[in-house]
């Protein structure tokens, strides 16, 4: 596989945050009539006064369908914004997108538990894959919205309820164009579940074989601090891994008065919780943005009795997949000689969580250049950050990359994901569908060549 489209090698361009078009976002006031395939003609007498040219590009189909179909899109999302369910519960949600993709004449592939995926267009050798998660937080909503979350303690405070819609809307443009005949490769679109735990649904739906003849890969996350209407690019790493490491340590207790006579557990937690991470910038490369935070310590309950045994709980985080895939025993050889000199017993739990998103940089140029057709200023560069997105397991296998999705009015305070308050412009979801429509409509207008990236 040596042909390329070599305008794609080079890195998008950065630019700052703007202010788009007012218009921008919906996706369907600010474009030329030309641009829809739809011309306005004087005509003769008698004639009619416009002449309509077919639509023959994804993009064109994707502005065709929005024009009469946001309005549905936003219900469909408040359905799920409404209806959150936990990872691997998430029953509702799969009947919900399964039935929208038959009412749409699509034939989805139903998961062992939950999730489905769907393939659209020929069966060709090689195809496209777009994944969307689906399920939500243990948080609860307090949005104010008034299609809040009817399941208590439950919330999608991560824009999984856009990420649903924005590949629903997806599937339907692409449903629409392959009904004239105009898609050219294979594109699957895979509705994952149980993104938000450690033993998260990315590596399952792999051995189930979802990456099958698949050579690219693309994912969108909604982010609360870029405006609606801009899409946020990185090369390289955008997200960081994330692992979870639990320390229990046991020794002799004993009254407080006596500490010489016990191994003082609660001594030798603190001295991991206060040592560990400055011990650590010690020995990893600080521009590897590495960080260790401890967020749970259990021990004891009187003030004047040390007990017997003490547990704490944290994350360690990187933006380099070499240290990611090095600092277990690094942790493990630390702790043992914090803890050495109190005589105290250790046993650490270690969990490992997900590698970082790595973006190709030819995928990157494609999302890039698909956001550009929208808006030529549409671009702004994404930083990496510091959370987990199991995104990173499907590009350990395939090219792919993975896009922010701003999605703040430009009104209200900037959220945050993963808290409370979350709560996403629905206006960005056109935006979204907008821009897979691009990505899928540049593979398929190049069906004729080979992609290596």
């Amino acid at each position: 596989m040596e042909n390329t489209v070599k305008q794609h090698h080079s890195s998008s361009d950065n630019h700052d945050e703007h202010t788009p078009d007012n218009n921008m976002p919906n996706g369907c006031e600010t474009c030329d009539a030309t641009e829809t395939g739809t011309t306005e003609t004087a005509g003769d007498a008698g004639e009619p006064a416009t002449s309509v040219v077919p639509a023959t590009s994804l993009a064109d189909i994707a502005h065709e369908w929005l024009a009469d179909h946001t309005t549905e899109l936003y219900e469909w999302r408040w359905d799920f914004h409404a209806h959150p369910e936990l990872s691997d519960q998430e029953y509702r949600t799969t009947a919900t997108i399964n039935s929208i993709l038959r009412d749409h004449g699509l034939t989805p592939h139903l998961f062992p538990n939950t999730g489905l995926m769907v393939d659209i267009g020929p069966d060709t050798p090689e195809k496209i894959a777009f994944r969307a998660d689906i399920d939500a937080l243990p948080i609860q909503e307090h949005t104010g919205c008034e299609h809040s979350s009817q399941n208590a303690g439950v919330m999608h405070a991560c824009g999984h309820d856009i990420h649903i819609t924005v590949a629903l809307g997806l599937a339907c443009v692409l449903a629409e164009a392959d009904r004239r005949g105009l898609i050219k490769i294979g594109i699957r679109i895979i509705f994952q579940p149980a993104e938000e735990v450690m033993d998260s649904g990315a590596p399952e739906l792999i051995q189930l074989g979802v990456l099958e003849r698949i050579s690219n890969i693309f994912a969108i996350h909604a982010e609360p601090k870029i405006r609606t209407g801009m899409i946020g690019v990185r090369v390289g790493p955008i997200t960081s891994a994330g692992d979870v490491i639990e320390v229990k340590v046991t020794g002799s207790g004993g009254h407080s008065s006596r500490p010489h006579l016990t191994n003082d557990v609660v001594y030798a937690l603190a001295k991991i919780v206060t040592d560990l991470p400055g011990l650590l910038t010690r020995r990893v490369d600080p521009r590897t943005a590495t960080v260790m935070v401890f967020g749970a310590i259990n021990a004891g309950f009187a003030p004047n009795a040390i007990p017997e045994e003490g547990t704490i709980r944290g994350t360690i985080r990187t933006g380099d997949i070499h240290v990611w895939r090095k600092i277990q025993p690094l942790l493990e050889e630390l702790i043992g000689a914090i803890v050495a000199p109190t005589g105290a017993q250790y046993q650490i739990t270690y969990v490992k969580g997900v590698p970082p998103v790595i973006n190709d940089d030819v995928a990157t140029a494609v999302l890039a250049d698909a956001a550009r057709m929208m808006d030529p200023q549409a671009v702004v560069q994404a930083p990496q950050s510091s959370g987990g997105e199991d995104f990173s397991w499907y590009l350990e296998h395939v090219a792919g990359s993975m896009a922010r999705l701003g999605c703040w009015d430009g009104v209200s305070e900037k959220g945050d994901l993963h808290k409370a308050n979350m709560l996403a412009d629905e206006k960005c979801i056109p935006v979204g569908v907008r821009l897979f429509a691009g990505v899928a409509d540049r593979f398929n207008s190049h069906a004729d060549q080979v992609f290596v990236v």
